[in-house]
């Protein structure tokens, strides 16, 4: 099954510029997830910024790399389900409800791939329990301890 670019926007209900997914590298299904997410100097976040800044103000945001591993947890939940792994609703959008035990330990930049290994611990209905982390190159970026997911309808989420 193909699980290029194509396949990420078929499953995520976002689009550009808030796909922060470049590519699925590693997929067992319903079990765990690698992803790849390209830094470059040309993303949004960093269009305000003066020339002549120093260095760790190029950092990329904590909250897009959290969005990125929520991005690839959903990716990897919302897999199982495109293939017939679970019969729960089929326009449900999947959200962060919680997130605990999150720590950064580092930060990426222009030119760097963040790699992002993400695990699914277990299935409650319409709730999804991932742990896992993401690294730049050998260096841990960030460790996930618990992301809490939930699914709801398209209709509750948009008010349609």
């Amino acid at each position: 099954m193909n699980r290029g670019y194509a396949h990420l926007l078929a499953l995520l209900p976002v689009r550009h510029p808030m796909v922060l997914v470049d590519r699925i590298t590693a997929l067992d299904p319903g079990h765990a997830i690698e992803t790849a997410k390209a830094v470059t100097g040309g993303e949004p976040c960093y269009g305000g910024l003066s020339a002549g800044l120093p260095e760790d103000r190029y950092a990329y945001p904590r909250s897009l790399v959290l969005e990125s591993f929520g991005q690839s947890a959903a990716l990897l939940w919302l897999d199982g389900r495109s293939d017939g792994g679970n019969d729960q609703d089929d326009d449900a959008v999947p959200m962060v409800g919680k997130l605990r035990d999150c720590r950064f330990a580092g930060a990426a930049f222009p030119g760097d791939v963040i790699r992002h290994f993400v695990r699914l611990d277990q299935v409650a209905e319409d709730n999804a329990f991932l742990s896992g982390e993401s690294r730049v190159g050998d260096q841990v970026l960030l460790t996930v301890g618990t992301l809490i997911a939930v699914a709801r309808p398209a209709s509750v989420v948009t008010g349609g």
